[in-house]
C-alpha cells in the first residue's frame, strides 16, 4: 500500500517502508542499475536493505516513486543530508524498473521532490552527484534545471577504469514552477 504524499501527472511520490526491501534488495544488486549509481562494488542482501530502510523511514524526504495509473513501484528518490541551518540537501534518485525507464518518470519524480524542497522545506540549494557517462540521467537533470558547477576528475572505479564525478546543482530561485499537484493552497 502506498500513500500519494506528492502526486505528479504519471507518478505520486510515496513515503518509503520497509515492506519494499525485497524489491530493492533486486534492484540494489542489478548492475544495469547499480553501475549508473556507483554502487555496482556493493553486495545487498535483504537483511541489510531491511536495515538501511528501517534506518532512513523517519527521515523526512524519502520517497517511493510509483506510478499513478497501476500504484507500481518503480524507484526511489529523495532529498538527503539535509541542512536546514545553511538550507541545502542532496538529491539522490534511481528508476529500479528497468521497464519503466525513459517514460519521463524520473524528471516527474525530480521536479515533483525540487518543488517539496524549495517550497515546503525552504532549502535554497539541492546538489547531486552523476557518472560522467551517464549521459541519461545529465540530461534529465539539465532538463530539470541543474548546473554542472564541478568535477571529481577520475575519482569512481567502475569495470576497471577511472570516471569523474559530476557535481551539478540548483538554487531556489532557479525552480519556478510547480508540479505537486494535489496541494492545498
Amino acid at each position: 500500500m502506498y500513500y500519494k504524499k506528492l502526486v505528479g501527472k504519471n507518478i505520486y511520490l510515496s513515503p518509503r517502508t520497509v515492506d519494499d526491501a525485497e524489491q530493492y534488495t533486486n534492484w540494489i544488486n542489478d548492475f544495469e542499475t547499480t553501475d549508473y549509481l556507483g554502487r555496482s562494488n556493493q553486495i545487498m542482501t535483504i537483511e541489510k536493505e531491511k536495515e538501511f530502510l528501517e534506518k532512513h523511514i523517519a527521515d523526512e524526504a524519502t520517497f517511493n516513486i510509483v506510478t499513478l495509473n497501476e500504484d507500481k513501484l518503480i524507484g526511489s528518490i529523495s532529498l538527503e543530508n539535509i541542512d536546514h541551518t545553511n538550507r541545502r540537501a542532496t538529491l539522490g534518485i534511481f528508476i529500479g524498473d528497468r521497464e519503466e525507464r525513459e517514460k519521463g518518470y524520473g524528471t516527474e519524480a525530480i521536479r515533483l521532490i525540487l518543488d517539496y524542497g524549495f517550497n515546503y522545506l525552504n532549502l535554497n540549494n539541492i546538489n547531486l552527484d552523476v557518472m560522467e557517462f551517464n549521459d541519461r540521467a545529465i540530461a534529465c537533470y539539465k532538463k530539470c534545471g541543474f548546473k554542472e558547477i564541478g568535477r571529481r576528475r577520475k575519482s569512481e572505479f567502475l569495470d576497471g577504469k577511472y570516471y569523474d564525478r559530476v557535481s551539478m546543482d540548483i538554487l531556489n530561485e532557479e525552480f519556478t514552477e510547480k508540479y505537486i499537484l494535489n496541494r492545498n493552497i
